[in-house]
């Protein structure tokens, strides 16, 4: 019996800090301020977690959460257009001190929940336990580390500038309602990188959770209810096709915020029926290549790899999704790789050194053998000795090579544990690969010869959004800039980047006049305007 043929446990095997406090019924949804209680239809919450029984291992339902229809994700958008009220309304002209305490009151009553977020986080996406903690954390990291960089920024903007004679102070405002959608990888930490910069700015928030790490936000309702004025956030629930695709449609979306596939992301645009006022922030799909050449330090190169292709079983769109190895060395890479493939220990998120689990998404495993059925089909072959076992919900990293340019997988974003190895023998034919492709969020370039390097980031430079040398793609850390180019992404986001995609500036100038300078002196000596203002925020 291999690892992943006893890879489930029974009831009686689970710790007892893990366990649920029993079947999750969730028909709670916010809107303008009011948990709502719905008592329509629910839609079931599996867990990635089959259970072992006397019949064999058996999907685990851990809870449902509202199935809501478009009636009720318009409400809660009519309440984030009234909370914003033509950017008239309580939370866009309230001061950004004051909405700084907001957040930093929410922060406090999340770290109280940080037991049950993680907890949630391994029964809903099969995250380990040390990587459901560092995102908890992480997110609390970020939001704190927003709010300097907003104090920052505030602190530029309150001084005046004088140009050609016209005294001026340049500020940023907020731009309206935001829609904001997360993804299922990292249902917690890619959602508020979105949520909170839009909130801090002053804008109305509709909020959809993603369509899995659902239940996972449960805890965080209250806060949110209880920390910010009624309709500034609004948390709905339901089938994005019926949910959203109403919210686009009202045309009263004014960004869209959104981390998932550029099908989806283009098909939601289409929807708005003024898409000139519709300013979105995107993160899509990637198929981030390494180039491995053959002076690479091959221990670094295959420990970088390791993480970059598998962490999170491959469930990253930061993941390395193809490797691209001179001839010369792919035999030795190979070796090393496989090897250290299978090293990585299978199980459940809770157990101790578990690096592979199961995936969450329903039909994932069949998915991914289609991929690589094509690939053997055309001349590949799965190259690691456990490579594309399957145990219910549960695939065992399949490495394939020589994948070639007419495979699916040389193309096709995995998002999960199946590893692509193609073989190049001219620079040139990497260049050309990356350049044809039509994704470009980042790559990594593995090598020691500085003058080939050196050409090489010149080739990807106008082509990807971050190249990575000797080390893995990835995001961080939070305040580098995140983008891609072609269909990866559109806007860009970091913590500082953030806060200007959900802002405007906006600035009150007047002639220096001496009667105009007494003007201004008055209104801000007598704090008699928000806006124009020289507090300084330490």
């Amino acid at each position: 019996m291999t690892p992943i043929d006893d890879l489930f446990p029974s009831d009686e095997q689970l710790p007892a800090n893990v366990r649920l406090p029993g079947y999750l019924e969730q028909r709670e949804y916010l809107v303008g301020g009011e948990l709502r209680t719905w008592a329509g239809e629910l839609n079931p919450v599996q867990s990635p977690v089959f259970m072992k029984t006397p019949r064999g291992p058996e999907p685990k339902v851990i809870g449902a959460t509202p199935l809501l229809t478009s009636r009720e994700s318009l409400e809660a958008l009519h309440a984030a257009v009234k909370a914003y009220d033509h950017g008239r309304g309580v939370w866009p002209t309230m001061r950004v001190a004051e909405r700084i305490e907001h957040v930093e009151r929410f922060l406090v009553a999340m770290r109280a929940q940080r037991t049950a977020v993680v907890n949630l986080l391994m029964w809903e996406i099969g995250k380990t336990q040390p990587d459901s903690e560092k995102e908890f954390d992480r997110t609390i990291d970020l939001i704190v580390e927003t709010i300097r960089a907003l104090k920052e920024l505030d602190r530029t903007s309150s001084r005046f500038v004088q140009e050609q004679g016209v005294m001026a102070q340049i500020r940023r405002a907020p731009i309206g309602v935001a829609l904001c959608m997360g993804p299922y990888n990292y249902p917690l930490n890619e959602t508020f990188s979105t949520l909170f910069p839009a909130l801090l700015m002053g804008n109305a928030v509709v909020f959809k959770p993603a369509k899995f790490g659902v239940l996972l936000i449960r805890p965080l309702l209250e806060a949110f209810r209880d920390c910010f004025p009624p309709g500034v956030i609004n948390i709905i629930y339901g089938r994005g096709r019926e949910t959203v695709g109403a919210l686009m449609e009202s045309g009263l979306v004014d960004i869209f915020a959104f981390i998932g596939t550029n099908r989806g992301a283009s098909e939601l645009k289409r929807m708005h029926p003024r898409p000139h006022r519709l300013k979105a922030v995107l993160g899509l799909d990637a198929k981030n290549p390494a180039i491995i050449l053959e002076d690479a330090d091959l221990e670094n190169t295959v420990k970088e790899c390791i993480t970059g292709t598998l962490s999170f079983n491959g469930q990253r769109c930061t993941a390395l999704k193809l490797l691209m190895v001179h001839r010369s060395i792919v035999g030795p890479f190979l070796e090393r790789f496989t090897a250290a493939v299978e090293r990585l220990k299978p199980g459940m998120p809770w157990e101790p050194g578990v690096a592979l689990t199961p995936l969450p998404e329903p039909g994932k495993a069949a998915y991914l053998q289609g991929l690589v059925d094509d690939a053997v089909a055309k001349g590949a072959r799965v190259v690691n000795r456990e490579g594309g076992r399957t145990n219910h919900s549960f695939y065992s990293p399949a490495v394939v090579y020589p994948v070639t340019g007419e495979m699916r997988l040389a193309s096709e974003e995995q998002f999960g544990p199946v590893i692509p190895v193609m073989v190049f023998d001219h620079d040139e034919e990497v260049i050309r690969f990356v350049v044809d492709s039509h994704f470009g969020q980042q790559l990594s370039l593995f090598g020691r010869d500085s003058a080939r390097i050196g050409r090489f980031i010149d080739a990807f430079a106008n082509q990807v959004g971050r190249i990575n040398l000797n080390c893995q793609c990835q995001r961080g850390p939070d305040t580098f800039p995140f983008n891609g180019r072609k269909d990866s992404a559109e806007g860009t986001l970091s913590v500082a980047d953030a806060l200007r995609v959900f802002s405007i500036r906006t600035l009150v100038a007047a002639k220096t006049t001496t009667e105009n300078t007494t003007l201004v002196q008055s209104i801000l000596t007598r704090r008699e305007s928000d806006f124009l203002t020289t507090d300084f925020l330490f």
